[in-house]
């Protein structure tokens, strides 16, 4: 079994990628890692996540109360979000909660990763739907992502980030920085004029490969198939996985044109057509 201390120090040195990959500013951010049934050691509030020392680390039982901490430090607010995700999902060992600017920046748009777009992202995250909006360090939060915690490994948070957890914390960190990729990849594919997706079958072909690798963690599957909802129930609006109708084409009103006008075209039409005729 790891040391506690050992565990601390790795802490800060995520918190160092957390910080230098620019996926936090100031001090932003927290992160998590469930030792015991019942303790929880958190990165504290109100500290950099790049500058932290082990001695700043807290700890935490299951129902928030702190059962350690060194001076003036005191675990983050947001722990009651963790403790959630510990709570309904036992193979979860750590959370992760920064804001990364591109996946943060869909968050803010309101735009849901659901595009299957490069074999990676298929397999270890499939979908990212957006839990609703809710009020930091309150319970809106952990009510917000509950519903999302038994499919998804990463999550969306309405206007304020992202989140992501597994089995150890290296796990969640790097299913994180997963994200942040394919969020970038998406934005510069949108600007490119569009990604093209990969196919049903070659997403059905990657989620087979994902059972023969046995990646550990929850995974979406065939929720988010190419914007086809098999499970209507779990698939929520924010989720853009429903299956979309076909969009009825509106034409734009033109304005009638003045006799002047009209006789002009008219004549354009009529010299057009016998042009194409010889």
């Amino acid at each position: 079994m790891v040391a506690e201390y050992e565990i601390k120090k790795f802490m800060c040195e995520i918190g160092k990628r957390v910080y230098n990959n620019g996926f936090v500013a100031a001090n932003d951010g927290n992160f998590s890692v469930r030792i015991s049934d019942n303790e929880i050691l958190a990165t504290p509030t109100g500290v950099s996540k790049g500058y932290m020392t082990p001695d700043m680390i807290c700890k935490v039982n299951m129902k928030g109360e702190t059962l350690q901490a060194n001076g003036i430090y005191k675990p983050s607010s947001e722990i009651k979000m963790h403790i959630r995700v510990y709570e309904e999902r036992a193979d979860v060992k750590s959370v992760v909660h920064a804001h990364p600017p591109y996946g943060t920046s869909f968050a803010i748009a309101g735009i849901p990763l659901t595009k299957q777009i490069m074999p990676e992202a298929t397999i270890f995250l499939g979908c990212i739907p957006i839990a609703e909006y809710g009020l930091p360090s309150t319970m809106q939060i952990p009510d917000a992502i509950s519903k999302y915690l038994q499919n998804y490994d990463a999550l969306l948070l309405e206007n304020h980030g992202a989140l992501t957890y597994g089995g150890d914390l290296l796990a969640a960190y790097f299913k994180m920085e997963s994200l942040e990729f394919y969020a970038k990849l998406m934005y510069h594919s949108m600007m490119l004029g569009g990604p093209k997706e990969l196919s049903n079958h070659q997403v059905q072909d990657l989620l087979d490969l994902r059972e023969t690798f046995k990646v550990p963690g929850k995974h979406p599957g065939k929720l988010c198939l190419n914007n086809a909802c098999v499970n209507k129930e779990v698939c929520d609006s924010k989720c853009d996985c429903k299956e979309k109708q076909p969009e009825q084409s509106v034409q734009p009103v033109q304005p009638k044109p003045s006799n002047d006008m009209s006789a002009l075209v008219s004549e354009i039409t009529k010299r057009v057509l016998q042009e194409l005729n010889k």
